[in-house]
C-alpha cells in the first residue's frame, strides 16, 4: 500500500499485507479534563510494546461543552514531540488537524518539526472541521470551509516539497522571497482527508494519500470502501471505530456511539470482516477503567489472532 512513500510512519501502518490497529489519546479516557501526563506517557509506550502500529492525536482547538470533549486537551503538535521521545518506532497520527483554523504555514512548519524530531513518524490526518463556535472565534466564515482546506493542502505540499515556493491562497501569499524550514524527512508527510472535508471523493482520492473515516454499518463500510478503490485504487483506507470489551468473550454486541460493546470472540471476527472488505488500518478507541489491561488484552485477544 505504502510504495513510492518513504515516511517510516506510513509505511509501518500501510505497507504490510493485513490491516494494522492504532489507538488514540487520551489513553486514559480523560476527556473533559487534563490527562495525566506521566499515565498518557507510560500508555503509550505500553501500546507500542504490546502490539499497536500507530498513535493517534486529536486536535480540539477550544472546549465546547455541548460537543462533549476536549479531546485529548493538549495541543498535538508539542504533544506529539514528547510522545515521540517516550516512544521508538509506533507511527505517529494527528485525527485530525483542523486546516481551516490554522495557518498553513504555521501547519507545515510544526507538522515537518514534528515529523523530524520523531525521525518521520508522522502521518496526518486533517479535517474540516466541525464545532461551529470555532469558526467566529477564529474570524472563519464556515461555508468557506471547502475551498480553504484545498487551498491548505495545495500549501502544505508546495512548502514542504519547494525551496522558496511562490504561491498565493486566502490564507496569504509567498513570493519566493521566503522559505519555510524545516522540510520533512520526506519529500511530504502523508495526508489523509478525514470524513468528506467538505469534498468529493475524487478529490481526496487525487490530492490525498489514503482516507480516514468514522466508524459505519458494515453494509455502507463495505459500499464506502468499494468506491473509494474504484476512485483512489490502492490508497489506503483507515477508520476509527469505539471497543468496549464485554468481561464475557462469547457476549453478542450492544451497539455504542461509533462503535460496539461486545465481548472478544465476537470483536475476532468483526475485524476480520474489516480485514476482508479492505480496510488497512483501524484506530482502535478502547473503553475502559484498566486501560493498561484492555490494551494488552485487546492485542493478545484480537491483534495476534490475525
Amino acid at each position: 500500500m505504502a510504495d513510492g512513500h518513504e515516511n517510516p510512519g506510513y509505511r509501518r501502518l500501510f505497507s504490510g499485507d493485513g490491516m494494522t490497529f492504532g489507538t488514540g489519546f487520551p489513553l486514559t479516557g480523560a476527556t473533559r479534563s487534563t490527562p495525566s501526563i506521566d499515565d498518557e506517557l507510560r500508555l503509550a509506550a505500553h501500546a507500542e510494546s504490546v502490539g499497536f502500529d500507530g498513535l493517534w492525536a486529536r486536535d480540539v482547538p477550544t472546549y465546547w461543552p455541548k460537543f462533549g470533549d476536549a479531546g485529548q486537551t493538549f495541543d498535538p503538535w508539542p504533544w506529539l514531540s514528547h510522545v515521540a521521545a517516550h516512544t521508538d518506532e509506533i507511527a505517529l497520527g494527528t485525527a485530525s488537524i483542523v486546516l481551516t483554523l490554522r495557518h498553513p504555514i504555521h501547519v507545515a512548519k510544526s507538522a515537518a518539526t514534528v515529523d523530524r524530531l520523531s525521525d518521520g513518524r508522522l502521518v496526518l490526518g486533517v479535517a474540516s472541521g466541525d464545532r461551529d463556535p470555532e469558526y467566529p472565534a477564529f474570524d472563519v466564515d464556515r461555508d468557506e470551509r471547502g475551498a480553504l482546506f484545498r487551498d491548505a493542502v495545495e500549501a502544505l505540499r508546495t512548502v514542504w516539497r519547494e525551496d522558496f515556493p511562490e504561491l498565493e491562497g486566502r490564507w496569504g501569499s509567498l513570493e519566493g522571497d521566503l522559505d519555510v524550514v524545516p522540510k520533512p524527512t520526506a519529500e511530504t508527510i502523508p495526508l489523509l482527508p478525514t470524513g468528506h472535508a467538505r469534498q468529493s471523493r475524487e478529490w481526496i482520492a487525487e490530492h490525498g494519500d489514503g482516507w480516514l473515516f468514522y466508524h459505519l454499518p458494515e453494509r455502507t463500510l463495505e459500499n464506502y470502501v468499494a468506491d473509494w478503490r474504484d476512485a483512489a485504487a490502492e490508497k489506503p483506507y483507515a477508520m476509527a471505530v469505539r471497543v468496549e470489551l464485554a468481561d464475557d468473550p462469547d457476549a453478542e454486541p450492544e451497539p455504542l456511539h461509533l462503535g460496539y460493546r461486545a465481548g472478544l470472540e465476537w470483536f475476532r471476527e468483526y475485524f476480520r470482516d474489516l480485514e476482508a472488505l479492505g480496510v488497512d488500518h483501524v484506530i482502535v478507541g478502547l473503553q475502559s477503567d484498566e486501560p493498561a489491561q484492555a490494551l494488552s488484552t485487546f492485542a493478545d485477544a484480537v491483534i495476534d489472532r490475525l
